[in-house]
């Protein structure tokens, strides 16, 4: 593992002695700042005449958020926003490189100013927070920090009055937040001051072209963050209702995750950023290397079809037979992993409803779970195992330690959890023990899935979550979470109504990624299905998810039977890699189009994806990406001319050339398209 380190004090304010017992300051002002390594950046913290705390952002002396409130309200004792005093300490400058174990790029620059500002009450309780910034070039991040004192002990906070006062208008891609059916809505894109009650990542486009994305970072034993619109372009920070009146109860010290401003002049930048997983601690756990990255196909895709079921019946769909038919197919042609789905006792009846009829040891008669993966060992190839809870994690929970030990005994090493429960709440244990309903996203379910996490890692399992709690970066610190839904995944083109429009997947590129690694599943070139217009993009958009939606296992998704009759674009499937060197972005819109580079981390093979919303686009990649001096031969896989995916979705031409660092490629998209290139040194033999 790869890691530089350097700090450096920098002139601030003011300057602190931080001590066990407290802290000692020289000088007391109402306004200090600091600023990002380079400049870029800056922060103004303050309070105002009634000793609110206060902060702004500018970026090159121009305001990005205005003055914007700090504070909590607690719900048992008075509310932490006035009366304050500030004292600001010495910046200090950290400059490291660490290597991801796995990811979109192996070495990640982690360059900051961290900077700590307290308010501290100057009569009656006179408690004190810390609000610690760290300020990058292309964003920041700021979180609370509540340390120990005598009249702060428990810490029950009902609700954050931080804002985000945006400090212009211009236009917005969001999701709406509290409805029933958690994160799997589609996008909006209105003006930013028609933002209703929004998920994060929410990311903004101002009129001056400026692009910020707003998130958080490290949540754990935390309620998670939504965004409240309260006025115009203001927003302030709603926290996940809890199981009482407090969102989170923590006792002191303790500090909250980080609030994330990702800020750039491009829609590229955005992409491009590291902030969210630089906000992280450090790899817990050490040697992952029990974890590969792979492609993987299933026993999933024929149920969304209602082709098999999930339950037991003559349509069940985990069968042994079934099992061993995928795991030759994976054997064939090169991929890691066969997920099962249904394979477990408690899919028959209304699991949704519940849940606690699941067993996560207990396979149904016609599922030998011992002779499956022994079967898949012999081939060189992993089950992928599923762990549906019907969203009831009190349930999971009891049987959480028998199912991971099981699943490492046998070999398993990565497991799709899910949390299906359609309309209600989770299902947790309550503060006396008994099972009570919480949000999705609130501090209990955090908590559970922690401990799922930790479980995971303590039998050598990855977890993929789906129905989870949200991406804040926390693979970084467990590099055992290696990938999770939580937006609208292809399982919508096959029964949604609406299914996942053209421009689905631009906007998740700008917003549900910013944050993490999707399993979105692509890879179907059966176009027809129960959703009305079916599968609303070409069959080179479905190759080009690959390179564009990130994520260390990516699945064939499509029935087997589509792949042996069309052997051609198959073949990219087979070919792209899932585990990367570098990331390049070539060009980007926020919610119209984006196109990505990406270097396999396992040799010199270079993947290139692009696609389109709803509108035909023609991009122009220049491919200075490429090694100097070397010839490459372009595999490329584009858009027929008739290609539309209101129509000849299938319409794909596929051909190769000779290409070089100096080239130009023109990347024509149809409407829903896209183009998929994997770039291979000359000489060669081809990657498998």
């Amino acid at each position: 593992m790869m890691k530089r380190r350097s700090f450096l004090a920098l002139g601030g304010a003011s300057i602190l002695a931080f001590g066990a017992t407290g802290v000692r300051a020289q000088t007391t002002p109402t306004h200090a700042r600091a600023s990002s390594p380079g400049g870029v950046l800056t922060v103004e913290a303050f309070t105002d005449n009634d000793g609110r705390p206060m902060y702004a952002v500018l970026r090159q002396g121009r305001m990005v958020v205005a003055p914007s409130k700090l504070g909590f309200l607690l719900t048992d004792a008075p509310a932490l926003e006035r009366g304050l005093a500030l004292t600001a300490g010495q910046p200090v400058t950290v400059d490291e490189t660490w290597e991801q174990p796995w990811g979109e790029r192996r070495f990640i620059r982690n360059h900051y100013n961290e900077w700590r500002v307290s308010y501290a009450e100057t009569a009656g309780l006179q408690r004190r927070v810390d609000v610690v910034f760290r300020l990058y070039d292309d964003g920041l991040g700021f979180r609370y920090e509540f340390p120990d004192q005598p009249a702060l002990k428990t810490v029950r906070i009902g609700s954050e009055i931080t804002e985000f006062n945006l400090a212009e208008d211009g236009e917005a891609l969001w999701c709406p937040a509290w409805e029933w059916n958690r994160e799997e809505y589609l996008y909006s894109r209105t003006p930013i001051s028609a933002v209703g009650s929004a998920q994060t990542p929410m990311t903004v486009k101002g009129q001056s072209g400026l692009h910020v994305s707003i998130h958080e970072a490290a949540c754990v034993d935390y309620a998670g963050m939504n965004l409240r619109r309260s006025e115009e372009t203001k927003f302030r920070a709603q926290l996940t209702p809890g199981l009482t009146n407090a969102a989170v109860v923590r006792q002191a010290p303790f500090h909250t995750p980080w609030r994330t401003l990702q800020v750039s002049d491009t829609a590229a930048g955005l992409i491009e950023s590291s902030l969210i997983l630089n906000l992280n601690e450090p790899n817990k756990l050490g040697d992952v290397s029990w974890f590969k990255p792979m492609k993987y196909v299933g026993v999933w895709w024929e149920m969304h079809l209602e082709l098999k079921s999930w339950n037991s019946g003559p349509k069940h769909g985990a069968t042994t037979e079934n099992a061993i038919k995928h795991i030759d197919f994976a054997a064939q042609h090169g991929f890691g992993g066969v997920l099962v789905e249904g394979w477990n006792k408690g899919w028959d009846g209304q699991w949704f409803a519940n849940g606690s009829d699941f067993s996560f040891t207990e396979a149904y008669p016609d599922f030998d779970l011992e002779r499956v993966t022994t079967y898949a060992a012999s081939k060189g190839v992993q089950l992928i195992g599923h762990h549906e809870t019907g969203g009831n994690a009190f349930h999971y929970e009891q049987q959480l330690e028998a199912a991971m030990a099981l699943y490492g005994r046998l070999g398993v090493h990565s497991v799709k959890t899910g949390y299906v429960a359609d309309a209600q709440g989770a299902r947790v244990a309550g503060p006396d023990g008994q099972m009570v309903m919480a949000w999705h996203e609130s501090q209990a379910m955090a908590q559970h899935h922690m401990k799922v996490v930790e479980a995971g890692a303590r039998h050598k399992v990855a977890i993929n979550a789906h129905e989870p709690f949200k991406d804040t970066g926390l693979r970084r610190t467990y590099p055992n979470i290696i990938s999770r839904e939580g937006q609208r995944g292809m399982e919508y083109s096959a029964w949604g109504n609406p299914g996942n429009p053209p421009e689905h997947e631009p906007n998740l590129v700008f917003t549900r990624l910013l944050a993490g690694p999707m399993d979105y599943t692509p890879g179907i070139f059966g176009m027809e299905t129960r959703s009305p217009g079916g599968v609303q993009t070409t069959w080179a958009k479905q190759l080009a998810l690959y390179v564009v939606i990130y994520s260390p296992i990516q699945m064939a998704a499509d029935l087997l039977a589509n792949y042996e009759a069309n052997p051609a674009p198959f073949q990219f499937i087979k070919d792209v890699p899932c585990d990367w060197a570098e990331t390049r972005v070539l060009a980007a819109e926020i919610g119209d189009y984006v196109a990505i580079a990406r270097k396999d981390r396992a040799s010199d093979v270079w993947a290139l994806g692009a696609v389109t919303d709803e509108h035909p686009r023609v991009l122009t990649a220049h491919l200075d990406f490429l090694d100097d001096g070397r010839r490459y031969r372009a595999e490329i896989y584009r858009d027929g001319p008739d290609a539309d995916y209101r129509g000849k979705r299938e319409d794909i031409v596929i051909e190769q050339r000779e290409v070089t660092s100096a080239d130009t490629l023109t990347l024509a998209l149809a409407p829903g398209g896209g183009q998929a290139i994997r770039f291979v040194p000359l000489g060669r033999s081809r990657r498998r």
